[in-house]
Formats: C-alpha cells, sequence, structure tokens
C-alpha cells in the first residue's frame, strides 16, 4: 500500500476511534442508569429495554474496534 492509501486509512481509523468513544460514553451512561435502578425495576421491561441497549452498545463498540484493527493490518 502507498503512502497516500495509508494515509487516508489512518483518517478512516481516527473517525472510527472517534466513533467508538461516543458509542462507549452512551455505554457507560446506559450502564449508570441500570446500575442506580433498583433491583426490582431492573427486572422490569424498561429495565429490560436498557439491557438491550447496552448489549447492542457493546456489540458495536467491539464490531468498531474489530475494523480498526482490520484496517490496521490492512496497512502492513
Amino acid at each position: 500500500m502507498n503512502a497516500n492509501g495509508r494515509k487516508i486509512i489512518e483518517g478512516y481509523i481516527n473517525s472510527l476511534e472517534d466513533i467508538k468513544q461516543d458509542i462507549e460514553s452512551m455505554l457507560d451512561e446506559e450502564q449508570e442508569k441500570i446500575d442506580n435502578m433498583p433491583e426490582g425495576l431492573q427486572e422490569s421491561e424498561r429495565g429490560e429495554a436498557i439491557q438491550n441497549a447496552i448489549n447492542n452498545l457493546e456489540s458495536a463498540s467491539d464490531s468498531i474496534g474489530d475494523a480498526i484493527d482490520y484496517l490496521n493490518d490492512a496497512m502492513e
């Protein structure tokens, strides 16, 4: 890969890292919500919705992390 291609990929990586950081901030907020709920409410429909959001945000963050790894590998 030439220098121009690496520069473009580095830009993608930087953008993905910013997005991943934003998702992780949202994840922390959702986790804090559920942690502060009484145990009975955690098992309610609202608590389950928050837990589903947490699970999906974790998956999204992991997937973006994988994409970053693949892009770094592509530059080698």
